[in-house]
């Protein structure tokens, strides 16, 4: 079978917008975000070579978790203005490079990937999800594995595969109970507050020992250290509402694993207009010369 490449749009927007300069057209229009969209997207297809490329964006909240927490994700800043502007060309360059824009209004991007990821690996595709989002390791196993970005801190690691032993070592915990553990300490990300004071290796040793949250919740009256007790026995419902809104959909509508084919036109048009002209250079290289890369 085929190995594809699932990606998260903003996280992956994101990363280009801040790790490049800000470039702008003659006009002032930012093209910084776009010049790493198309480097990004490139780089990612020379590295892996995948039978196809889905991208995945956010088009509004997600009602459902709402309605479960008003707050969730409600602390976040609002898109810097530079990048915004940015969204509607960096789709048509999506498209014209031959990836499969996806999004759905209501729905939060992340569970339509994992959704996707799981069906196209129980077809025994490979899969590897572009993203440094956590909540994806909660779906990793032999066929599903995620493709992290360079830290910032230590740019020279390069990409690297994060499978489920890398979870592992990266959580203490293995994927079955990512869910669980971010239920206990909690994701400011996401706005999902966990137990006061729990970190990262007190979560993994009790999920350890009691195998579930459910099993940490019935001995919460056991715990160590005791300080904790009285805390998670009162937060029970919290956590186990933490655990339902940390925990990725997985029965969404997924599409076809059929690529469509790069617009070589459409993408030199979008430079042109962008004036990326650098950018245009490779890619008359890349698409008229397709054996080089």
């Amino acid at each position: 079978m085929a190995k594809w490449l699932l990606v998260d749009g903003f996280n992956l927007a994101y990363r280009c917008f801040h790790g490049l300069p800000e470039l702008t057209r003659a006009d002032g229009f930012p093209t910084g975000a776009l010049h790493g969209w198309v480097k990004s997207l490139w780089m990612l297809a020379d590295q892996e070579r995948p039978a196809g490329t889905l991208v995945f964006f956010d088009l509004g909240g997600s009602q459902d978790r709402l309605a479960l927490h008003p707050g969730y994700k409600a602390q976040r800043a609002e898109m810097p203005e530079a990048l915004s502007k940015q969204i509607a060309p960096l789709k048509a360059f999506t498209r014209a490079l031959g990836c499969v824009g996806i999004e759905q209004d209501g729905v939060e991007s992340d569970d339509l990937l994992a959704s996707q990821a799981v069906a196209l690996a129980r077809a025994g595709h490979e899969v590897l999800i572009v993203s440094s989002d956590k909540d994806f390791a909660q779906i990793v196993d032999g066929q599903v594995k995620m493709l992290l970005p360079p830290p910032s801190a230590n740019p020279k690691l390069g990409w690297r595969v994060l499978d489920a032993v890398g979870v592992r070592e990266k959580y203490g915990v293995p994927p079955a109970q990512i869910a669980d553990y971010l239920s206990l300490v909690g994701d400011a990300a996401d706005n999902i507050p966990g137990v006061t004071g729990v970190g990262p290796k007190t979560a993994a040793k009790w999920l350890a020992e009691h195998r579930s949250l459910d099993g940490v919740l019935a001995h919460a009256a056991d715990l160590a250290p005791e300080r904790f007790r009285a805390g998670v026995a009162a937060d029970a419902e919290r956590l186990r509402l933490n655990r339902r809104l940390v925990t990725l959909d997985l029965a969404l509508p997924t599409v076809a694993a059929e690529p469509p084919a790069p617009q070589p036109a459409e993408l030199f048009r979008l430079l042109e207009e962008m004036e990326m002209r650098g950018t245009l250079v490779e890619a008359r290289r890349r698409y008229t010369q397709p054996e080089l890369f």
